[in-house]
């Protein structure tokens, strides 16, 4: 119940993605895949069309290496979507999406060398 005055303004739930202050690079990039991805997924790039989707472990078209972390929420069932990624930042390794042969271990140093950085954080 709200005071007399006051409306309901909704819940805040901040995100749990960010864990650092090393500067983040964002861009603008083609997702494909024909799938939902959540805020956190790990992308990697396609080499033939530069376009990102969830990377696998056991892709061979250049997209099992992870590059990229998406910032956003999307959907690419219906076809490929604009969307925002850190290419660089301090991110925390709990609220990453990873996608199937991939753990935290076998992807924290590649994306180190790209200035992508995992740690635990506590979680909100």
């Amino acid at each position: 119940m709200n005071a007399e005055g006051f409306t309901d303004q909704g819940a805040y739930a901040p995100g749990n993605l960010i864990a650092g202050e090393y500067p983040r690079i964002e861009r603008l990039v083609t997702v494909t895949g024909a799938a939902a991805l959540t805020v956190g997924s790990v992308l990697g790039r396609i080499t033939a069309d530069g376009k990102y989707q969830l990377s696998l472990s056991a892709a061979v078209n250049g997209s099992e290496t992870p590059e990229a972390i998406l910032a956003e929420t999307i959907d690419t069932t219906a076809g490929d979507v604009e969307a925002v990624v850190y290419l660089a930042g301090e991110f925390n390794e709990s609220a990453l999406t990873l996608g199937a042969g991939h753990t935290l271990a076998s992807i924290s140093d590649g994306l180190r060398s790209k200035s992508i950085f995992l740690r635990a954080n506590q979680p909100v």
